[in-house]
């Protein structure tokens, strides 16, 4: 039985072997009808792409790399999914390469990983999408990267955020008009970005309505359930006591809810507690609690998206010309429940 390969496909479908070649590669350039036929083409000869065959000739791995530093479990499954369906669509594999930011060999261990792993790119979480150095790195070995949840970097690459400072505004303000005055506020991580954006969200609410910021009611977490219980010790012992704690993050928010009630304080009759993120344990504790939805999950699907149509692109232009910037904002969701409500006193 005679082997088919890309050629017989091509000459079935009465179509050029590149068009076939674009069509595989979910490449742009191609009209939905001349796609269709070298689908059908496909799909009646039975033909099936050899992934090692088809990586030899363009010179490619097809897999992209996805680094991660992050505490919270429920944010990596969320970014795994993102990109995993990226990589689906468009025949590509996806490596998970977790990494801590701090110490030196940083730079020596991603050097390692592309060495090791022919990768054809790259997606940067945070810390590391604000990373300058390992992206000036990457960028010296010409390996195309796509940055999530990154607002410091102004460069030519993808980036794809979320509007972080939006959302605390939002979700300072809903704690203003419940009629909060005292509201304490617990930072995140110093090394992400998404830390000094909702940081800012939250001081431009108390600006905008004429409310005094207190330094005091300010505690410095890192986006960790144990910072967030060290912080409700010290904000739930001040004298006087804040009315409503917003935290930067539900793990750090529901180490506050503990504490509260380790403290016989009832939530939220004798305090109100806010978090972010919208992770499984804000609406799995009770109160369940009162969060910003960051849309993690779409952000990495359109990071990895992107990505791999610009991988695919250098096969049909010069690998050295400018590509266009990809700068997305996607907007964050204020999520009302049972865990905040007008001050008793």
């Amino acid at each position: 039985m005679k082997k088919i390969t890309i050629n017989s496909v091509a000459a079935y479908a009465g179509v050029s072997k590149k068009t076939v070649s674009r069509v595989l590669n979910n490449e742009p350039n191609v009209s939905d009808a001349t796609r269709e036929k070298v689908l059908t083409a496909f799909k009646e000869l039975d033909y099936t792409p050899n992934p090692i065959a088809r990586g030899l000739a363009r010179n490619r791995s097809f897999i992209i790399g996805c680094l991660y530093d992050n505490p919270s479990k429920s944010y990596i499954t969320r970014l795994q999914s993102g990109a995993l369906s990226a990589c689906h669509e468009h025949g590509f594999n996806l490596l998970i390469h977790p990494c801590e930011l701090r110490g030196e060999a940083l730079i020596e261990n991603i050097e390692q990983l592309l060495q090791t792993s022919r990768l054809d790119g790259l997606i940067l979480t945070p810390p590391f999408s604000d990373h300058a150095d390992l992206v000036a790195f990457l960028r010296a070995k010409h390996i195309p990267i796509a940055r999530v949840a990154s607002v410091k970097l102004d460069d030519p690459s993808i980036s794809v955020k979320s509007n972080d400072e939006q959302g605390a505004y939002e979700i300072t303000e809903l704690l203003i008009k419940l009629g909060h005055k005292d509201i304490a506020f617990i930072k995140g991580h110093p090394d992400h970005s998404a830390t000094e954006q909702r940081f800012n969200g939250y001081q431009r609410a108390l600006e905008d309505n004429s409310i005094a910021y207190q330094e005091r009611l300010v505690a410095e977490g890192n986006f960790s359930y144990h910072s967030g219980a060290d912080s409700a010790e010290t904000i739930l012992h001040l004298d006087p006591m804040p009315t409503a704690v917003f935290a930067s993050n539900d793990y750090m928010a529901a180490a506050v809810l503990k504490s509260a009630t380790q403290m016989n304080l009832k939530v939220p009759d004798d305090i109100s507690i806010a978090g972010f993120d919208n992770a499984p344990i804000a609406r799995h504790i009770w109160p369940g609690l009162t969060t910003i939805a960051q849309p993690v999950e779409e952000m990495t699907r359109l990071a990895v998206s992107h990505l791999i149509e610009q991988i695919n692109a250098t096969d049909v232009q010069d690998d050295d010309e400018p590509k266009e910037p990809v700068h997305i904002t996607l907007e964050a969701e204020l999520i009302t429940r049972e865990s905040t409500a007008p001050p008793k006193r």
